[in-house]
């Protein structure tokens, strides 16, 4: 495969990814599919606020990708300067990608802000920072890992698993755009060296 065509896949396969994440973050802003709590921010978890998912995850790959798969179109591999372009487009991705990434997974880690039954609203899973700087590894007491802590968030309805459940999927969608950028800035640099490769066509008598 060439590389223009690599490009072609690499920005039609970005599009797809940005919309989930975008529709991800933006689903976050109702817990439990609720308008009420989006009225008050400091009933929402930090790292919705953040907006990973809308500008890391989906606006700075959105303009990668329309940039890479254009590229892409234009030949087999496309020319030197649109490769080059491509090489920082990418990297913008990688930096989108990357961010979403980080507040996605504190997200995640950190759980979500809930009513513990009494009106109070924190963050009952919220891990230790000077721990997680020390070992740099999720506590075995994380919530994550002993679901029957959830109950301890009694508003909005079952918020653990709506979070839970999103963030994974800016976490995943976020570590795939990463590495499609990354493919990407490699591919490019390819096609900036090697020029075209367009098939040498010979006329024989």
């Amino acid at each position: 495969m060439c590389t223009g065509k690599c490009a072609k896949c690499i920005g039609a396969s970005l599009y797809p990814l940005a919309f989930c994440c975008i529709v991800a973050n933006i689903i976050l802003f109702f817990p439990s599919f609720s308008v009420e709590y989006v009225e008050d921010t400091d009933k929402l978890t930090p790292e919705v606020l953040y907006l990973g998912g809308i500008l890391g995850g989906g606006i700075l790959i959105l303009f990668p990708a329309i940039h890479i798969h254009a590229t892409g179109n234009r030949g087999c591999c496309a020319n030197r300067c649109g490769m080059f372009l491509s090489i920082i487009f990418a990297a913008l991705g990688v930096v989108g990608s990357g961010y979403c990434l980080v507040v996605s997974s504190l997200g995640l880690v950190n759980g979500p802000v809930c009513d513990d039954g009494t009106g109070n609203w924190t963050r009952p899973f919220i891990t230790d920072l000077e721990e997680l700087e020390k070992n740099f590894t999720i506590s075995e007491k994380n919530y994550l890992f002993h679901q029957e802590m959830w109950d301890e968030c009694k508003q909005p309805k079952d918020v653990v698993l709506f979070n839970v459940v999103l963030f994974a999927v800016l976490i995943g969608c976020s570590l795939i755009e990463l590495v499609l950028c990354l493919l990407q800035m490699i591919n490019g640099l390819f096609g900036c060296l090697c020029g075209t490769c367009g098939k040498r066509r010979t006329n024989t008598v």
